[in-house]
């Protein structure tokens, strides 16, 4: 039978190994509170207006170019839906001539190979020269963008830019 120890044989509470300290799990830094200010009510922009001579030549043009159908409307008008932005295509040989867009209206797509043949068949490519390229062509612009610029009918200046490669300023 083995030999019992003596209390005495114990080692002094000082002499015993130490459990290491606990460290502290790291604080979360308080949330800062913000100042109780309204957010600015920033505009965004939901619809752009075009104006056209011939309704029905604009919807089947703007269909094919596209590659998607528009919604009549009532009152001469035709909407595409172009990402979160309307398209408005109107009609208003009633009461004069139509008056071109700004400089131009941008369009992103997957795709601008296919978008640059549907502009090709509609024959609305660009003969004007973009920084010194042709406008009408697919080019990589100055500014990365890869694009190519077309024109309706009436005038409406429009560009498209391959996905991806939109130059946000």
């Amino acid at each position: 039978m083995p030999a019992r120890k003596k209390p005495t044989d114990r080692k002094a509470p000082s002499a015993r190994r130490k459990a290491a300290p606990r460290k502290a799990a790291p604080r979360k830094p308080a949330a800062r509170k913000r100042p109780a200010t309204p957010s600015p009510d920033v505009p965004r922009f939901f619809r752009l207006n075009i104006e056209v001579g011939n309704l029905d030549q604009a919807a089947r043009f703007y269909a094919s170019l596209l590659g998607a159908e528009g919604r009549r409307q009532a009152g001469s008008r035709v909407y595409f839906q172009a990402g979160p932005v309307t398209l408005q295509v109107v009609d208003v040989s009633s009461v004069g001539t139509p008056h071109p867009g700004a400089k131009a209206l941008y369009f992103t797509v997957r795709d601008l190979d296919a978008a640059f043949r549907r502009a090709s068949t509609l024959g609305c490519l660009s003969r004007e020269s973009v920084h010194d390229a042709p406008g009408g062509g697919i080019v990589v612009r100055p500014w990365g963008e890869r694009s190519f610029y077309a024109e309706d009918p009436w005038k409406n200046p429009l560009c498209f830019v391959e996905e991806g490669t939109v130059y946000a300023g």
